[in-house]
């Protein structure tokens, strides 16, 4: 009996820690905390947009003050237009969490008078299912030379290296529940 054990669990962690690897993933808009207001430079957000790579079932996450601002999502003309009249959605927390539930372009703008006129919009472009596969992330391209000019150095931990770290933790706490039951077992 113990021997069957021990040759099950271990597949059943290495199922376990696979799955882990699928698991969806949290991007804080910016890459810091309260990063959602007027940026430094009017393409900020999509600068860092382009540096990371979105997958369905991702989420952002947008931290801004709540009595100023707000998030509205958008439809492309409406994006390029700056217009707020017609939001697809609208948050108004001042700790948004927005599921990507679908590939293709999500478009962001601010709610507030004038901030999407100066740069507080943000454009997130979701991999099809099939481009990318369980743990492997295609690497974001290389910023195009007038973005090297302007792009401030990238904060010191993204929201992929968040989500490395946690899978990296949760892979650690299986590993030491299969060391706890095969000694328990013997």
């Amino acid at each position: 009996m113990a021997s069957s054990l021990k040759t099950v669990f271990p597949c059943f962690a290495l199922v376990f820690f696979l799955f882990s690897l699928s698991e969806a993933r949290e991007f804080l808009v910016g890459g810091k905390g309260g990063s959602w207001k007027i940026p430094s430079y009017p393409d900020e957000y999509n600068k860092w947009a382009e540096k990371n790579r979105f997958q369905i079932g991702d989420y952002l996450v947008l931290e801004y003050d709540k009595n100023s601002d707000s998030v509205l999502e958008v439809v492309e003309s409406d994006y390029n237009g700056c217009s707020r009249g017609n939001p697809v959605k609208e948050f108004h927390d001042g700790n948004t969490k927005i599921q990507l539930d679908r590939s293709g372009p999500f478009y962001f703008i601010s709610g507030a008078d004038g901030h999407c006129e100066k740069g507080e919009k943000l454009i997130v472009r979701v991999l099809a299912a099939n481009h990318t596969s369980a743990g492997s992330h295609s690497p974001a391209p290389a910023p195009s030379p007038s973005a090297l000019q302007h792009a401030p150095a990238p904060a010191a931990a993204t929201a992929a290296g968040h989500a490395l770290k946690l899978g990296f933790m949760g892979w650690l706490a299986l590993m030491a529940a299969s060391l706890i039951f095969v000694f328990a077992m013997a």
